[in-house]
């Protein structure tokens, strides 16, 4: 619980807020209970504020403000309708904007002051805080990079910021900044060698930092480890921070100047404490305890439950296919020889890449934890056990049954999102596993407890041998949600596919319905130049998905995916029905299908345009597609992140990857803006920090790292636009998405309404936010 001076600092935050925004509405009470009946006074959102930038540019100072949700009545030709906007200089109105939420002052100078302000009825609201202009066309926030590392095996290492997220920690109706540090030596899951500690910052926009959260050595850095959500899960105005610890994960506060007020480890539960698990421990193995943990698990190999069921081999050497050697239970010496012939022999023999005499500085055993921290502090309120936990090193998984063996791969992938299953309130929903065994459990958070609202498991494929077998693509053993397993992405969306007011969660090529149950889960039948023709196979595992309104002709909800297997595959990249499942058009390509993307970059097509990266068999038709599956050529723009930056709704693209600056580039007008000393993240994916409505108009803001990771640069676009709608943070979906947006593979967010150059006003919603 919450102290005494915290509760205090709620209410105070909350009724400042209130006073700073009068036309936002209270919030619902947090009682933990979910209602039978979704309120009609609408969705719980954040109370934001105005949210005014001033950008020097050469025609002027550029201005940009929200319009809120809770202050739209309707639609009118130019967009939505509701409050207009009087802009005040120095405390002189100087304009009355009605068209938009943006102003050009070519008299601004330096050293003015700005406010705007509401007009409902011919009568003014509140003015907003004041805003002067960004010295430069971009604002840095200053970061606090965290010290250099060296590994138990002598490697140094450094750190860049990476990803990060936003959320309202402390009331005041303004974004606060959590960045991501990885190290130098962050790996994907599945490659090897040691990584330095991952860490959490919350920084005002101001630079200044709150708190740090250090996972510590029993967290791996790398995409697949660590999704953090940033959101007001509880109703109370502020949002909260939850993710996956670990022994040794701990919160530094920080006061004025930097000074460290407080370390904190997380809260290890009774039954951990009790077994000796503390916070000293490092679950992080050498290449010789890798080999000892073989060891051990082939000594007890005879008491494994799949053996003991009689569905795997009962002894190792009929497992390996080699003639009997050892009686079983296996001695220690026997279980060396053993673990010696799969480390030297048997691996090898399969791979190439199987070298695990250097599989070092993975986490395959330990506690695990589902954590929640008060945004603003860094107090850790609960910390629990994370559902399901790991079982094995990935051996029931399929780690070791494939050609490739990777212990800890196939268990160690983990997504998180945040959905609106009731219609109204957020909850949580962290999943592990895609590829094989598929798991998701949604969480309410009522400011004191988690409660758990349900939980999908696909179960474990069945293997006739854990080291010899092809488990993807077989049903999981689970009646209720077998077809779960292979269908899972690197992203994980929430947005309301069936329109009945509540969010299911859309877990790649499937869906769970907002009660817990599998919606659906998408099949085809492969073309006859697969190596399965005429089968009924999954759409399986890809990298990329976007879930929103790609064809305003037809109802309902749309998703675009690429997918990864190959000739196995009935599709390289479809786009279906979100609300069945159903395939609506689509290409095979008989290959991994790696990227895709999907926008408004040409205004004279209508709707939405989606494209996929390009498959080496030049006899494949990708490229570029209508929303209609009209296919539009084989040139098509990049793939590493979308922006709606343009003044008429199009959609521009985020290029540049390595140490190439950012640039936001229109399909046909060019180049738009070089995000000059700033770079991306991730590698060749080339992602931004964030791509989000963080403040200002409808339009994103670009936020990417500087090269030397000294600041946060944050760009807005400066074109003029007559189109008025208000915040896409007031629109549920979009701003679920942004949620997600850092989770592994980083995708763009969607709203729940169809977006583009040929919008139609009266179809976007009014917003219900309360």
């Amino acid at each position: 619980m919450r102290p005494p001076d915290s509760i205090r600092r709620i209410l105070a935050t909350s009724l400042t807020a209130l006073l700073a925004l009068p036309l936002a509405a209270l919030p619902a009470a947090a009682s933990g209970e979910r209602p039978t009946d979704r309120d009609p006074r609408g969705i719980r959102l954040e109370r934001l504020d105005r949210g005014l930038v001033a950008v020097p540019s050469d025609e002027g100072v550029f201005l940009s403000w929200r319009l809120l949700g809770d202050e739209v009545t309707g639609h009118g030709d130019a967009g939505m309708t509701g409050a207009d906007f009087r802009v005040y200089r120095d405390g002189r109105r100087i304009a009355t904007v009605t068209d938009s939420t943006n102003y050009r002052d070519p008299g601004g100078t330096a050293a003015s002051e700005y406010r705007v302000a509401p007009v409902v009825r011919g009568r003014e609201g509140r003015r907003s805080a004041p805003a002067t202009p960004w010295v430069e066309s971009f604002h840095d926030l200053p970061l606090k990079k965290p010290a250099d590392g060296v590994t138990p095996a002598g490697e140094a290492y450094t750190y860049e910021a990476n990803d990060l997220s936003v959320g309202d920690v402390d009331g005041d109706g303004r974004y606060e900044y959590v960045v991501k540090w990885y190290p130098s030596n962050a790996k994907d899951v599945s490659q090897r060698g040691y990584t330095g500690n991952t860490y959490l910052d919350t920084y005002e926009l101001d630079g200044t930092l709150r708190w740090r959260l250090d996972l510590g050595v029993n967290i791996r850095s790398g995409a697949h480890y660590t999704q953090f959500l940033v959101y007001d899960l509880d109703g109370d105005g502020r949002s909260e921070l939850m993710l996956k610890t670990a022994p040794g994960t701990k919160a530094i506060r920080y006061g004025a100047g930097g000074r460290v007020v407080s370390e904190r480890y997380v809260t290890m539960p009774r039954a951990d404490v009790k077994a000796g698990h503390s916070h000293d421990d490092d679950h992080r193995m050498s290449a010789a305890d890798y080999f000892d943990h073989v060891v051990r698990m082939f000594e007890r190999w005879h008491e494994h439950p799949e053996v003991r069921a009689g569905r795997w081999p009962a002894t190792l050497e009929q497992a390996f296919g080699i003639e009997p050697r050892h009686s079983y239970p296996l001695s220690h010496d026997d279980a060396v020889e053993l673990a010696t012939y799969f480390v030297d022999t048997y691996a090898p023999s399969r791979s190439g890449n199987n070298r695990l005499r250097e599989f070092e500085g993975f986490v395959l055993t330990g506690p695990e934890y589902l954590s929640v921290f008060d945004g603003a502090t860094g107090e850790e309120l609960q910390t629990i056990p994370y559902k399901p936990g790991r079982d094995d090193d990935g051996l029931l998984w399929g780690d070791y049954a494939m050609s490739r063996i990777e212990p800890g791969n196939r268990v160690d992938r983990y997504l998180a999102s945040v959905a609106y299953l009731d219609g109204e309130r957020p909850s949580a929903i962290f999943a592990r596993g895609y590829y094989t065994r598929a798991t998701l459990v949604a969480y309410d958070w009522n400011g004191h407890r988690l409660k758990e609202v349900w939980y999908a498991d696909s179960g474990h494929v069945p293997m006739a041998n854990p080291f010899n077998a092809a488990p993807h693509g077989v049903p999981g053993s689970d009646p209720e949600y077998a077809d779960l397993t292979t269908q899972g992405f690197h992203s994980m969306s929430a947005a309301d596919v069936d329109g009945d007011g509540r969010q299911e969660v859309v877990y790649g090529a499937a869906t769970i319905d907002d009660d817990g149950d599998l919606l659906y889960s998408s099949f085809a039948e492969a073309p006859p130049q697969s190596n399965v023709p005429g089968q009924n196979v999954r759409l399986g595992h890809g990298d990329a998905m976007h879930v929103g309104d790609f064809d305003p002709d037809r109802p309902g909800l749309e998703i675009w995916t690429v997918h990864e297997g190959g000739a196995s595959a009935p599709y390289g990249w479809a786009l279906r029905d979100a609300a069945t499942g159903e395939v609506i058009h689509g290409g095979y390509s008989g290959v991994d299908t790696g990227r895709g993307m999907v926008g408004d970059i040409d205004p004279a097509v209508r709707g939405v345009e989606t494209w996929s990266s390009m498959p080496p068999d030049q006899q494949v038709q990708a490229g570029l597609w209508s929303a209609r599956g009209e296919h539009l050529g084989r040139n098509a723009p990049g793939t590493n992140m979308s922006i709606r930056w343009a003044a008429d709704m199009t959609t521009q693209i985020v290029n540049g990857s390595g140490a190439q600056a950012p640039t936001v580039d229109d399909w046909r007008r060019g180049r738009l803006l070089t995000a000059d000393g700033a770079v991306t993240n991730n590698g060749t994916k080339g992602n931004p920090g964030l791509v989000a409505d963080v403040f200002g108009d409808w339009r994103e803001e670009l936020l990417v790292r500087t090269a030397d990771s000294s600041a946060l640069r944050i760009f807005v676009s400066t074109e003029v636009t007559g189109r008025k709608l208000y915040t896409l943070m007031h629109d549920a979906q979009y701003r679920v998405e942004v949620a997600r947006q850092q989770t592994a593979y980083n995708q763009p967010a969607y709203p729940s309404f169809y977006f583009g150059s040929d919008i139609d006003w009266s179809k976007v919603p009014v917003p219900r936010v309360k």
